[in-house]
């Protein structure tokens, strides 16, 4: 039992040897090999590698993939005009060299981040400095950003090379501050609201003006009708009076009869109505006094 044990305590510790000894370099990673604090290789392609059990070598990794860098603040720049605008941007970038990465930025991907990040802020008030709100907006956008990417590589290529290579810069948004965005807005409300008051009035009065036309037609249709109505009427009366005045010229008697029971019918034509007249003497009670037209109980007939 005792040999048994020897046996599987000397693998265990064969096998931790060999682990603190054995590692593997990812395809997108750098792998860096420490002897005593110091860089004693770096290993660019993947696979499996060997190195001196701790505390005599170390190993740390760095990505080697491409990097993206956002800008992190809001704080405004001024343009040439002094307009103070807000720009968001991004940088494409990539570690390189690791071991002057290691020695002149830092030891992970964030140092190279947080000093990039001020080295593009700088760039970029520079050139803003230089040119007008217009020419942020306008083609000239490129030829900044371009002017950027050369600054900022300029920098990371100097005395001490950061051993990282700057792909791309790019400007995502260019803005206003906000008290000069809110401002810019009430201007815009103040006019669009002017245009609508000015539609509006324009449409009041355009439709006072038909309504006007409408009255005006209205009342030259009824009178036109009217008078229409009245010729119709006075031809149709005139027609009426000569058809009476042949039928009551074939017997006058007869007309004067049916006049007076017109006549009659119009006076009494309320129940509540009261006259106070001589029967005896009225002529307007001759037929009633006579017993018909002319002393006759009743119209001539023909």
């Amino acid at each position: 039992m005792n040999r048994i044990g020897l046996i599987l305590s000397s693998l265990l510790v064969l096998l931790v040897l060999a682990s603190s000894t054995l590692f593997v370099v990812d395809q997108r990673q750098f792998g860096v090999v420490y002897a005593l604090g110091q860089i004693k290789e770096v290993i660019t392609e993947p696979g499996l590698n060997f190195k001196l059990p701790p505390p005599f070598q170390n190993v740390s990794y760095i990505d080697k993939r491409l990097l993206t860098l956002d800008s992190s603040d809001s704080e405004p720049m001024l343009t040439a005009e002094k307009q103070r605008v807000v720009i968001d941007w991004y940088v494409r970038w990539r570690i390189t060299g690791p071991t002057e990465y290691i020695r002149n930025v830092g030891l992970n991907e964030g140092a190279g981040a947080l000093q990039l990040n001020r080295v593009v802020r700088n760039a970029f008030q520079e050139e803003i400095n230089k040119r007008t709100v217009k020419e942020l907006l306008s083609l000239k956008r490129e030829a900044l950003m371009e002017d950027v990417k050369a600054e900022v590589l300029d920098k990371v290529r100097g005395a001490k090379p950061w051993g990282v290579d700057v792909v791309d810069v790019r400007i995502t948004r260019v803005d206003y501050v906000e008290a000069i965005t809110e401002s810019v807005y009430r201007r815009m409300e103040a006019e669009r609201k002017r245009v609508a008051n000015e539609l509006r009035s324009t449409g009041a009065a355009e439709g006072e003006k038909i309504r006007a036309d409408a009255d005006r037609q209205r009342e030259v249709t009824i009178a036109n009708a009217y008078r229409d109505a009245q010729k119709i009427k006075g031809e149709g009366d005139a027609e009426a009076a000569r058809i009476y005045g042949e039928s009551f010229g074939k017997d006058p008697q007869f007309a004067q009869f049916y006049r007076s029971l017109d006549a009659y019918k119009a006076s009494f034509a309320n129940k509540s109505d009261v006259m106070v007249l001589d029967p005896t003497s009225s002529e307007f009670f001759k037929v009633f006094r006579n017993g018909g037209a002319g002393g006759n109980s009743a119209p001539a007939k023909k």
